[in-house]
């Protein structure tokens, strides 16, 4: 008999240490793991991609893609186990054995999921990581791409920019997210006035179901790829892969970053920002940063608007609708820097861009912190008095920031229940609410949590209401918890209505249909219609059923 190839005999080493690790004595999940061995496509061995809390690369595995130091210290729940699979048949064989055991199974792909939910649980459970899954594959000619979700954004761009200079995609700002959790929760960007988010630019997808079937458009059908553009991750299935449609960007683009305090007439242009950002030329993304800066005045503090812009065209074509459509701002030649739309997404991270581009391709952010968001919409302008009041209230708190994202151009004319995304026409722009800080500890994060959501609550009069709507990517567990118990419709009705307004209904009734044992969960996922909710829709509204609700809701509410 030949020598053993290394690649067999590290296949073999590596079968060994799990065997000695999991068969070991009061070992917990062992029978999990033997599933998973056992299920393994020889072809294609499992054992590599299993992780138990006894392998030496258990830790860096986790930490490596946790992006909220919130979610990264001693008491921070941790999973049994870890598979990171290379090939599809492992995802397969991770649902199959999970689902035959009953266990809890936690899917990321690139870890910015600000509450953790993708990598953390309160009950025992294990991880799917699917960051060895990033292929991108071309299809130049049909201007499509096949993109698996473990990939990041800044490895899409770079990898689009190496086949055309003229082609990019409509998704986040921040390099590092991963494309599987993005665009399952909507995939929104600066290019989203010009060509909608990333979900309404998705012509196919691969999933694996709960029944550990690999499914495209075709065979999953119109209503399971109608939920997984946008339904939110961890739900309907796993997501393997998206099929993209290209977009056309020009060589050069134009980008500007402009700030303006209080004492330099911020309040005007903010209150004009309103006005024309929604509505400008689609071609023009303009995000209004706003936080509280020293003030001139030694020991005084004062507000700081900053305009950042990408367009789609070059810079003199940029100041002259800038000088007609908002002059308030100023904008000059020498604020802009023409460059290409690769460069362009490395200035919206901040990263100078002048360094090489192959920056894109670190799978890891350039600082990590630990952080709080939340999110609203805002349908109606605000009054400068109103802006006024947001002022002081800002400098009262000092360190809670909001982002302002314009709505309008295409995302006015794409249906609100085209996908499960419903914030289109009617929205002037989207607030995240951001809070940051470096020092750890439960009372200093309470703090900066507390601040944030007292920004949140004096902004109540300005925004959407019923419901107050928040956005599904920017992850928010103030909104309500799924324990997915009796009232687990109900519970996922308290966040659910606010993510997904009137699609949350038709969400329910397909996570009800594939997933009807609800598998697939996390503590903000759909819920599936319970026995008492199907009675309900059977028999109306009986005093029975509306006494169940009342009590429900009023349970919920008391939960809060």
């Amino acid at each position: 008999m030949g020598l053993l190839s290394s690649r067999t005999l590290f296949s073999i080493v590596s079968l060994l240490c799990l065997l000695c690790s999991y068969f070991a004595p009061n070992s917990a999940h062992n029978t999990f793991v033997h599933c998973l061995l056992n299920h393994s496509e020889p072809s294609y061995p499992i054992s590599a991609a299993i992780f138990s809390q006894n392998s030496s690369s258990f830790s860096s595995v986790l930490q490596a893609y946790i992006r909220n130091l919130r979610f990264n210290t001693s008491t921070t729940p941790k999973p049994f186990l870890i598979v990171t699979p290379f090939h599809v048949s492992h995802v397969q064989t991770a649902v199959v054995c999970a689902k035959r055991h009953n266990l809890l199974m936690k899917i990321r792909s690139g870890g910015h999921d600000y509450e953790g939910v993708s990598y953390v649980a309160s009950h025992p459970f294990f991880l799917l990581d699917m960051f060895n899954l990033r292929s991108i594959d071309f299809d130049m000619e049909s201007e499509v791409a096949w993109v698996q979700a473990g990939a990041t954004l800044g490895e899409v761009y770079y990898r689009i920019a190496e086949k055309s200079k003229t082609h990019g995609f409509p998704a986040g700002v921040c390099p590092t997210v991963g494309v599987g959790g993005h665009i399952s929760g909507g995939g929104y960007g600066n290019l989203m006035r010009k060509y909608g988010t990333a979900v309404d630019n998705v012509v196919d997808a691969q999933i694996v179901d709960a029944q550990g079937r690999l499914l495209n458009r075709r065979s999953m059908g119109e209503d399971l790829f109608w939920a997984v553009r946008g339904g939110g991750g961890g739900s309907f299935g796993v997501i393997i892969a998206y099929k993209i449609k290209l977009v056309r960007v020009p060589e050069k683009v134009t980008v500007f970053k402009v700030g303006k305090t209080l004492e330099q007439n911020a309040t005007n242009i903010v209150y004009n920002w309103q006005h024309v950002a929604p509505t400008i030329d689609n071609n023009l993304f303009i995000r209004l940063i706003l936080e509280v800066v020293n003030g001139t005045e030694v020991g005084t503090k004062t507000v700081r608007a900053t305009f950042i812009a990408l367009f789609l065209g070059d810079s003199k074509s940029l100041v002259s609708l800038m000088k007609d459509k908002f002059p308030e701002l100023g904008l000059k030649q020498s604020d802009c820097i023409e460059t290409s739309w690769l460069q362009s997404v490395m200035f919206w991270d901040n990263i100078d861009i002048a360094t090489p581009v192959e920056i894109l391709l670190e799978r890891q952010p350039q600082s990590l912190k630990y952080l709080k968001r939340k999110s609203d919409y805002v349908k109606k302008p605000i009054s400068k008095e109103g802006w006024e009041g947001i002022w002081k209230k800002m400098i009262e708190l000092e360190k809670a920031v909001m982002f302002l994202n314009p709505y309008g151009g295409r995302m006015g004319e794409i249906p609100s229940t085209e996908t499960p995304l419903p914030h289109r026409a009617g929205n002037l722009w989207k607030i995240q609410y951001q809070g940051n800080w470096y020092e750890a500890g439960e009372e200093v994060a309470q703090y900066h949590i507390n601040l944030l959501r007292e920004l949140y609550k004096y902004m109540t009069p300005f925004v959407s209401q019923n419901p107050r709507q928040a956005f599904m990517c920017y992850k928010d567990l103030d909104l309500g918890i799924n324990h997915h118990g009796f009232l687990g419709y109900f519970e996922g009705s308290a966040y659910g209505v606010q993510y997904f307004n009137d699609n949350f209904k038709r969400l329910v009734e397909i996570k009800s249909k594939v997933d009807p044992t609800n598998f697939f969960r996390t503590e903000q996922s759909i819920p599936v219609l319970t026995l008492v909710e199907f009675g309900k829709l059977i028999t109306g509204k009986s005093v029975l059923s509306v006494l169940f609700g009342l009590f429900a809701i009023h349970w919920i509410r008391n939960l809060k």
